[in-house]
């Protein structure tokens, strides 16, 4: 995958062309084109888009179905408007200040999307989570989304304006932190880095150790094994999935049930040979839709149960719909023709350790990636955390973004531009505030417009 970059923009030769210190000179120098300061810059464009016009596009091609059910889940609150509306802030995103410095994007970097989850090795790691969105694109599109992320879950909590605004800056002093540290490391080092259970203790301040560890401890528990008994049930002696309307439904049409046996078996070929044998010991019981998300609600998801070494030995797959960036229109065509493709490579490429089922396949005009349903993931509740662990978690996320960024970026150049001291954080900062206020007024404008028009209330 090619995350091209612009050229540097010094041509001093006072350090060695490529070390750090001439990469970090460069990210410096692009101040003068934007400067950090002009992150803080946040208005609607006087042609911006509807925001209810985006989501009704976007509604067109989902299953007609759940279209209400996903209104009702993104009007709960602004916090979940957000989540829900990544195609709204990439055209916002779109109209902001970008120094061209280039990542991979998870293009949905908010604070739900981060979480604990286990390597190959069956080590525990927090890392990002969802990928449905990434691109190669600007670095500081993430850090905007994440931030804003802060501000209104910290609303949504009833947390102060100053202990939001705490939680975003202690958010990008880590990231830019983070980022210096990964500039100054050998390439290998950056690759081979991870958040694991030690270095976390490490890093969260010493009175919310006793939090990481009941997380760990958590997150151990949540296997195929565990969520066997709680997603089956047997049928005339057959171990099947449990429906659950609507968010688990068993299929009508028994010719799409079995395209989808056929496609998990297809889907092995995208697999390492050593996953593909591990994989073929495991058969094809039973698969059923499933409704996940917010944004994703009325998008084509499917899980599927296969059996090993009996009843007792399952493995879950979730088989989701792959379609294209929301960030496409502003940042170009993916280079897979594959949407699936495009989530999987974007996720190994930002991820430490990615699952050893995932994979892509398509079902006609349809793209998917597939993965493990769950194994040994927890995605954290944020409105149970206090105003202390809120802030520590935001840290997290922002260690997390920064070593995703570093891996396809260059940290050398991008610290270079972030500096030491906490300009581009306080600008970070306001621009959040700002943003939640623009996401508050069209969370209000969605609760209207479900208010007032039938088919977007749920049956």
């Amino acid at each position: 995958m090619s995350i091209a970059n612009e050229p540097l923009p010094i041509d001093e030769h006072s350090h060695q062309i490529g070390s750090v210190e001439y990469r970090r000179d460069a990210g410096k120098t692009l101040r003068k084109k934007v400067s950090r300061r002009s992150h803080a810059e946040w208005s609607p464009a006087a042609h911006r888009p509807d925001p209810i016009s985006l989501l009704e596009e976007q509604n067109s091609t989902r299953l007609d179905y759940l279209v209400p059910l996903r209104f009702e889940r993104m009007s709960a609150s602004p916090f979940t408007f957000l989540r829900g509306t990544a195609v709204v802030m990439a055209a916002d995103l779109a109209a902001t200040p970008v120094t061209g410095i280039r990542v991979q994007m998870c293009g949905d970097a908010h604070l739900n999307n981060f979480g604990i989850f286990a390597t190959p090795e069956r080590n525990q790691v927090f890392d990002l989570n969802d990928f449905d969105e990434t691109l190669p694109g600007p670095w500081e599109w993430d850090v905007k989304r994440l931030a804003a992320s802060i501000v209104i879950a910290g609303r949504n909590n009833g947390f102060s304006r100053d202990v939001n605004r705490q939680a975003v800056l202690s958010c990008i002093a880590t990231y830019r932190q983070r980022m210096w540290e990964y500039g100054d490391m050998r390439h290998l080092e950056v690759w081979y880095s991870r958040i694991d259970y030690a270095s976390s203790l490490e890093a969260v301040n010493e009175s919310f150790r006793w939090w990481v560890n009941k997380q760990r401890a958590r997150a151990v528990r949540r296997t195929h094994v565990e969520l066997l008994p709680k997603l089956t049930q047997e049928v005339n002696g057959q171990v099947l999935i449990k429906p659950e309307p609507p968010l688990l439904t068993r299929l009508k049409d028994d010719e799409l049930t079995r395209m989808l046996s056929a496609l998990v078996e297809e889907y092995r070929t995208t697999l390492r040979e050593d996953r593909h044998v591990l994989l073929s010991k495991y058969n094809y019981v039973d698969v059923v839709h499933k409704v996940v998300g917010v944004g994703s609600v009325g998008t084509r998801c499917y899980v599927a149960l296969l059996l090993g070494n009996g009843t007792d030995d399952p493995l879950f797959l979730q088989i989701k719909e792959a379609r294209a960036s929301v960030y496409e229109p502003y940042v170009g065509r993916s280079a897979f023709s594959n949407h699936g493709e495009r989530v999987v490579m974007g996720q190994r490429l930002m991820q430490a350790s990615s699952g050893i089922f995932l994979g892509w396949t398509r079902l006609g005009s349809i793209d998917f990636y597939i993965r493990q349903l769950r194994d040994m993931k927890l995605s954290v509740d944020i409105s149970t955390l206090s105003e202390g662990g809120f802030n520590e978690y935001a840290k997290f996320c922002g260690w997390a973004l920064a070593r995703a960024h570093a891996r396809s970026g260059d940290p050398a150049m991008i610290s270079g531009y972030l500096g030491q001291k906490d300009v581009f954080d306080q600008a970070i900062a306001t621009f959040a505030e700002l943003y939640a206020d623009q996401a508050e007024r069209d969370h209000a404008a969605l609760v209207a417009h479900i208010q007032t028009t039938p088919q977007a209330t749920l049956s």
